[in-house]
């Protein structure tokens, strides 16, 4: 595991549980509203960066279909839900390699998955804009959207991590190193950390780590 750091790949998982699809809208009237953010959280550790940026993703949307509607924008000409995604993509994160997914089948949430669930929800999972007169069905199905993520925060999560580790007392771990572990393939592996973190690096993340050094 120790030899094997320089050549790993970190993602940062992100998702939205629910898909915040307004009810009687479509797909590309929901992404409409989102051209200065994204519909999903961050679910990594991860501080959350200031700036929309990633180097590359793969998208999964499930349980949304592509409606019939007037062409108002580029997202509503566009043919189909996968091509809604990948254009929405695109717009949001140019320059980023994105490879995105789009199945029907909405992900179930009948007994026993837990319901709670705001009453803003539909029993198929959408949105209302005002809770209902009524008492509101249980949440059979929900559409849901993950992403994995190579971005610029898993630098911030691995130079934090690397910066934790170094600042370890060593000597107090007698029971760690007894086990097989040499001191020497320690600090390896705490530089090999370093490096990969490195790999997730822009200009603002480099001025935020010398930052951070600086005020060790």
């Amino acid at each position: 595991i120790w030899h094997s750091l320089s050549d790993s790949q970190v993602v940062a998982v992100c998702a939205s549980v629910p898909f915040p699809a307004l009810h009687g809208y479509s797909l590309p009237d929901t992404l409409c509203t989102y051209q200065q953010g994204v519909p999903w959280n961050l679910l990594s550790s991860c501080r959350e960066q200031k700036v929309s940026c990633c180097f590359a993703q793969s998208v999964v949307l499930r349980g949304i279909c592509k409606e019939r509607t007037p062409p108002t924008s580029p997202l509503h000409a566009c043919e189909s839900t996968e091509q809604i995604l990948q254009h929405y993509l695109h717009t949001v994160f140019p320059g980023a390699f994105s490879t995105s997914h789009v199945l029907e089948q909405p992900c179930s949430t009948l007994p026993p998955y837990p319901q709670f669930f705001s009453p803003l929800l539909t029993s198929q999972g959408f949105l209302l804009d005002k809770p209902p007169s009524y008492s509101s069905a249980a949440v059979e199905s929900i559409p849901v959207l993950a992403a994995l993520q190579s971005s610029p925060v898993l630098h911030t999560l691995l130079y934090s991590l690397y910066k934790d580790l170094q600042r370890l007392n060593t000597r107090r771990w007698a029971s760690f190193f007894s086990a097989g572990v040499e001191q020497a393939d320690f600090q390896e592996a705490l530089q090999e950390l370093r490096t990969l973190s490195q790999c997730y690096e822009t200009g603002f993340e480099a001025d935020e780590s010398e930052d951070e050094a600086d005020s060790d």
